[in-house]
């Protein structure tokens, strides 16, 4: 079997043009291991859609299956074009959390950045979320995945290894959640890290920044139809939430490297 390595930010994935195969979970969790695999936050399936352009489907470290992902599917797109498998500057990907608009932003024939139109948020109200490690208190949104955003005045000194889990599996969230932890720098800049619910922590989570920017607008800390620079661990991305909150996300994708694995 081949694959691509890719990352949006340091997220990074196994790329694989084709279906799924039986017994993904396990072949999921073998390559996404750091020391004994080739290293990744998960894999992506990329197949041809009969409602689309394109399908993606996410596994995450531990073999489970998301919905979506900010980062993934800007790989995809740049993935797609440059393979030759599409000479669009727009795509249309289908996902569990529905279809998804991606516009390429081109350099040459090299794709520089992707910005993914990804549907409209729902913010709700803020929940306390009691833990082992005491109560918080989090805006719950969706963006196609389930998210727990929490401000916090110093993002760099959360213990994120030891609150990540407590809020990924609270029994508030049926389903798990990813869970972000926002520190305002302005109206225009959030500092976001991340725990991700089935990797743990990452570099960068593309659904996590517009979460934290939806939530972020929803309670008055930035303004809507502005954008939105939310800077996570491997860098940069930018997010602008409309009155409605309709989401654009924009940001980078790399290729790492082409690998292959004879024990499927």
């Amino acid at each position: 079997m081949r694959f691509t390595k890719m990352h949006g930010l340091g997220n990074d994935y196994l790329y694989v043009f084709g279906e799924v195969p039986k017994g993904i979970a396990p072949l999921c969790v073998r390559l996404s291991d750091r020391h004994f695999g080739a290293g990744a936050d998960g894999m992506i399936y990329i197949s041809r859609s009969d409602v689309a352009d394109f399908r993606m489907r996410i596994f995450n470290a531990d073999g489970s299956e998301g919905k979506m992902c900010g980062n993934g599917i800007r790989c995809v797109g740049k993935y797609v074009y440059e393979k030759g498998y599409t000479d669009k500057r727009q795509i249309t990907v289908e996902t569990l959390s529905g279809v998804k608009t991606l516009t390429l932003d081109l350099d040459g024939n090299r794709v520089h950045a992707v910005t993914v139109d990804m549907g409209t948020a729902e913010v709700k109200r803020r929940k306390t979320l009691k833990t082992e490690l005491g109560a918080f208190r989090c805006i719950p949104v969706s963006v196609g995945n389930p998210h727990a955003v929490l401000f916090v005045e110093n993002v760099e000194s959360v213990p994120l290894s030891e609150i990540g889990p407590q809020i990924e599996r609270n029994k508030a969230f049926l389903d798990r959640v990813n869970a972000e932890f926002v520190q305002v720098l302005s109206p225009q800049m959030l500092r976001m890290r991340v725990w991700e619910r089935g990797s743990g922590i990452t570099m960068a989570c593309g659904t996590g920044a517009c979460a934290s920017a939806a939530a972020a607008v929803a309670v008055g800390l930035c303004r809507a139809d502005q954008p939105i620079t939310v800077r996570l661990d491997g860098g940069d991305l930018q997010v602008v939430v409309s009155n409605d909150f309709r989401i654009l996300l924009t940001g980078p994708a790399e290729f790492v490297y082409e690998g292959e694995t004879i024990e499927c």
